[in-house]
């Protein structure tokens, strides 16, 4: 599960959408599970999480304690009830570690991912519907320029330098973050896995603009919830249509592109982990038991 992610991430097929602090705090504390982060900083998670919207919304001294009590929520809930499924995932994860795999396994193991993500984002709904009706012009100034300068940001890891060097710099990250799993890739499996990447159907510039669609979708709920000041209920039911199109944008050419790139990583994922030699998957099945330890340890402690 971690490698899936961090490869399709890299591989063009699952962008992280850096718009959702509105919705996608708990990406960070998902990502404590997933991404090799150590028991402490998932402990640490809501204090974490916190200062990562922050950094988005400038929380008023109201708004900091309503978001700081909800967090510690979120994850005594997600340690109850979504620990579990990540142990349960990474249980057959290593049942499988040293066979071989299918397409159809790989993209089954990232829609179970994505349902652990949806869950926690849907949780922190009640939040973030209490927060936004009541944010001031200054806020959504303020979460309209960090908008721009993750921007910045993601244009200069995606869209900056030649073909050759945004190849070069995504093959760089993907190995990686392979690597960090299987151990040192052979020469032949560089060489691969370039191919794949030159002949994939990635656009950055479609996803660029798909990530700006968000935003302005984003800021545009937002300020309708704050001119209107709705209520709760009606703030919920505006937040989760704003999730819902950004798991499935509205845009039918992007949905067709998502899924053409998510088959391709699947399928590369698949056919990169099926060329690991037996002392590579030795050192992927001891990744996945070092996770299975800290998610069994995480769970314990309630």
């Amino acid at each position: 599960m971690p490698f899936l992610m961090r490869f399709l991430k890299r591989s063009g097929a699952l962008h992280p959408p850096r718009w959702q602090p509105i919705i996608g705090t708990l990406l960070v504390l998902l990502a404590l599970t997933g991404c090799g982060t150590t028991r402490l900083a998932y402990n640490n998670a809501p204090t974490l999480s916190f200062w990562w919207l922050d950094a988005y919304f400038d929380f008023d001294s109201e708004q900091t304690l309503r978001v700081r009590n909800d967090l510690q929520s979120l994850q005594s809930w997600h340690r109850k009830d979504e620990l579990p499924l990540v142990a349960a995932e990474l249980a057959k994860l290593k049942a499988r570690a040293l066979q071989n795999a299918t397409p159809e396994q790989t993209c089954k193991l990232a829609a179970d991912v994505q349902a652990r993500v949806t869950a926690p984002l849907e949780r922190l709904l009640p939040t973030i519907a209490a927060i936004a009706p009541k944010l001031s012009d200054a806020q959504l100034l303020h979460i309209e320029r960090e908008f721009d300068k993750r921007n910045r940001s993601w244009r200069e890891d995606y869209l900056d330098g030649t073909p050759d060097e945004r190849i070069d710099q995504r093959l760089k990250q993907a190995a990686e973050r392979t690597e960090s799993f299987y151990g040192r890739l052979r020469p032949e499996q560089m060489k691969w896995l370039r191919a794949q990447m030159l002949a994939s159907d990635y656009d950055a510039n479609l996803q660029y603009r798909e990530m700006l669609r968000r935003q302005q979708d984003a800021l545009q709920v937002l300020r309708q919830l704050r001119t209107s000041q709705a209520n709760p209920v009606q703030a919920q039911t505006a937040l989760q249509a704003l999730l819902e199109r950004s798991f499935a944008s509205p845009d039918a050419g992007y949905r067709q592109y998502l899924a053409r790139i998510l088959q391709q990583g699947c399928s590369t994922v698949t056919e990169l982990h099926n060329s690991m030699s037996p002392q590579q998957r030795a050192k992927l099945l001891d990744a996945l038991q070092s996770y299975d330890d800290d998610v069994r340890a995480l769970m314990a402690a309630r």
